[in-house]
Parts: structure tokens; C-alpha cells; sequence
């Protein structure tokens, strides 16, 4: 396995430095003569100038707004690698863009800021114009948080896929798991590792944590571990982390206290967002009868499949596309945006995000254990998450009529 890494990292620094990146901005329109260089340019833009300045939405209809998103970090989180900084978190920007364009055929661009600072809610608001929406990427918690909150009134779509997307593409993995193994959602007892902006989004929507309790399907109980263990409403400290002290007031209702082992007994679902490793054989074991885990660390999942299976898990699924069951989030952020684009919503509302797991989860009609959810890579997928997004947007308020 060593081996096999290490070619595959060789050959991703040969590619990018053949190509110097892995996208470019290319012209829709022609440039032979002075006229389409007047058409194009100046001085004919000057009519379409006025036109924008006297009603903004225009900009919908004759630039690319419509169908341009930026991708925003500061690499703070960038994959395993953690705070590598703006300039190191390039590639994988450059990689998103990627699939935003064949998945979806969203025009993205990256925008790396060398590193957060208390202005930069302010700098995105001030580059906003030219995008119809804002893809917050690789940004560590609980600043990922407080600058999603920050953004949610500027007029286009902004939303951190490390929490939306993970929670929608788990949601829907969640319906289809259940399906298979004939539990109820509001029966289910789980467990959350890892306390971060996955684990966080995640919590709240099967709590329904600012959701309306119609929306979603609230599941019994969720008890979230971090590295100290499990969140509980008296546990020391808790009042430092807002988003923490959140979780605990409507998670853990019994008031456990212990460690993820703890947790896990006699759990239904185990979703690890958190380290390797962690999860073990002999915890498994002591879960349920037809345990569901979902273990999403990236590279290395919290416990392998074939152990998991061992241990007596009936459905398991990774963030890996080599395992059966890949619980990718780029199973649903190029169908949101594309929704989202599609009727130049305002924002990502609560009932989009939803109709987007329903649409993944739906886009299966008969799961089995081995496969809870379609191929990431599947355009079809897109489409019908797009077309569920847009019409919970239309519904939900959130579409913007242009002229």
C-alpha cells in the first residue's frame, strides 16, 4: 500500500507541473476583429454597464455570475494536512473547481487567503458581485462557524460544504441504511466522533438543531465524542466552545459521561468524522444488532470495512471510493450549487439541503448493504439533486426572479 501512495503523490506532482494547475479561463466569445473587440469591450460593455447599474439582477442575464462560484479558504484545514496556508491549499481548490465543472458545469475559482483574520467576512461581502454564490472550503472550526453566520445575508448562496455537504450526503445515507436494515430513524441511538465542522452540521441536522422538526427525520438521540470524550452539559470547559455547549444542550439526553467506547455501547449508528483508527473491533461488537457505521476520516477511516464487517456491522461506508458505500460530499455540493445557480437563490435554505439528502437518497430506489448511494462521479446524480435543490428554493423563498 506504501508503494502504491507513493506513486500516485508522484505522479499528482508531474501532473501539476506539467499543466501548472488544472484550470484556466477561456473565451465564450470571439475576438477576429475591431468590431467583436467593440462588441466585447469597450465601448459596447458600456450599454450593458448602465443597464446593470440601474437594476443589479441584470448582472444575472449578462455576465457570468450566473454560473460562477468562488471557493473560499484560508487552508487552515486542508484535507489530513491541517493549516498548511493559502498557497498550499491551491491545489486542492484548483481540484474542487475540477469537479464543480464536470460534475455540474459551475464555472469556480479559487480564492486563498494566506490566513484568516477578523476582516476577512468583510473582504468576501466586498468580492461578492461577481459570484452567484460562495463555497467556503478547508477552514478549521469553529472559525468555519462564525464565518458562515457572518455571510448569510449578502445575497447569494454561501455555504461551508466540509459541514453542509458531509451532513446532507450522511443524511441520505442514513434513510437508505435504515431502509436495508429495517431500523426507524426515530429509534436510532448515535454516535458522533469528532466534534469539528462535520460532526457539528451533522448532529444538528438529525437533531433538528434550528431546523424545522418537519423538515428532517429527528432521530432518538446523539451523543458526540471529541478528543476529550463525550459531551455532556456539565462536563468542565464547555462554555469555551459555543458551538459545543450547543451540541450538549440537545444531544445526550441520559447525560452520559466516558469515552467513544462508552458511547458506543449499544449504539445504532456510529459516524466517525474524527482520526483514524479510533474505533475498534471490540466496539463495534458491543453496538447493536445490525450496527450501521459510517467511518468518514480522510485518509484512513476510524476502522476499516472488513473489520467492521467482522465485528458484526451490517452496512458500512467510507468517504473512499475503493470500499463499497463512498459517503463522499461531492455526492452533493455540485448538485446544490447547481439548484442553487439554477434559479439564483439568495441563499441555501434548510428545506434545499434536505430535498438534496431525500434526492441522493431516492436516487437509489432499491439500496442494499452494499450500496446505500449512487456513484460520485454519476452526472445523473447532479441533475436530480439540482432539480430538488431549485425547487425547495422556489418554494422555500429563496429564488430570485431576473428579468
Amino acid at each position: 500500500m506504501g508503494a502504491k501512495k507513493q506513486d500516485i503523490f508522484t505522479e499528482s506532482v508531474e501532473l501539476h507541473a506539467k499543466h501548472h494547475g488544472k484550470i484556466e479561463v477561456y473565451s465564450k466569445v470571439p475576438i477576429r476583429n475591431r468590431h467583436d473587440l467593440s462588441l466585447a469591450y469597450t465601448p459596447g460593455v458600456a450599454e450593458v454597464c448602465r443597464a446593470i447599474a440601474k437594476d443589479r439582477n441584470l448582472a444575472y442575464k449578462y455576465t457570468l455570475k450566473s454560473n460562477t462560484i468562488a471557493i473560499v479558504t484560508d487552508g487552515s484545514r486542508v484535507l489530513s494536512l491541517g493549516n498548511v496556508g493559502g498557497h498550499a491549499a491551491i491545489p486542492v481548490m484548483e481540484g474542487k473547481a475540477l469537479v464543480f465543472k464536470k460534475l455540474a458545469d459551475i464555472d469556480a475559482f479559487p480564492i486563498c487567503f494566506e490566513k484568516a483574520h477578523r476582516w476577512i467576512a468583510e473582504d468576501i461581502r466586498n468580492i461578492a458581485p461577481v459570484f452567484g454564490g460562495i463555497a467556503l472550503e478547508d477552514i478549521a472550526a469553529p472559525q468555519c462557524f462564525e464565518l458562515e453566520e457572518a455571510l448569510q445575508g449578502i445575497g447569494i448562496p454561501v455555504m461551508h460544504d466540509d459541514q453542509h455537504g458531509t451532513a446532507v450526503v450522511v443524511l441520505a445515507a442514513l434513510i437508505n441504511a435504515c431502509r436495508v436494515t429495517g431500523k426507524k430513524m426515530e429509534e436510532l441511538n448515535i454516535v458522533v466522533s469528532g466534534a469539528g465542522a462535520a460532526g457539528y452540521a451533522i448532529t444538528r441536522m438529525l437533531r433538528c438543531i434550528g431546523y424545522s422538526p418537519d423538515l428532517c427525520p429527528t432521530v432518538n438521540d446523539i451523543i458526540v465524542c471529541d478528543a476529550k470524550g463525550i459531551i455532556h452539559r456539565d462536563r468542565e470547559g464547555l462554555y469555551a466552545n459555543k458551538y459545543k455547549y450547543i451540541m450538549a444542550g440537545q444531544t445526550n439526553r441520559e447525560g452520559r459521561t466516558g469515552t467513544l467506547e462508552d458511547a458506543l455501547e449499544g449504539a445504532d449508528v456510529c459516524i466517525g468524522v474524527s482520526v483514524p483508527a479510533i474505533v475498534t473491533p471490540a466496539m463495534v461488537r458491543s453496538m447493536n444488532h445490525d450496527a450501521i457505521v459510517f467511518a468518514l476520516a480522510n485518509p484512513v477511516p476510524e476502522i476499516l470495512p472488513h473489520d467492521a464487517h467482522m465485528a458484526g456491522a451490517a452496512i458500512v461506508g467510507t468517504s473512499r471510493g475503493e470500499y463499497p458505500n463512498q459517503i463522499n460530499y461531492a455526492l452533493a455540493f455540485p448538485g446544490i450549487f447547481r439548484g442553487a445557480l439554477d434559479v439564483c437563490a439568495t441563499r441555501i435554505s434548510d428545506e434545499m439541503k434536505i430535498a438534496a439528502a431525500h434526492a441522493l437518497a431516492d436516487f437509489v430506489p432499491r439500496p442494499q448493504k452494499n450500496r446505500i448511494l449512487p456513484p460520485v462521479l454519476d452526472r445523473d446524480v447532479v441533475d436530480a439533486v439540482a432539480q430538488a435543490v431549485s425547487a425547495a428554493a422556489i418554494e422555500s423563498g429563496c429564488a430570485r426572479s431576473i428579468p
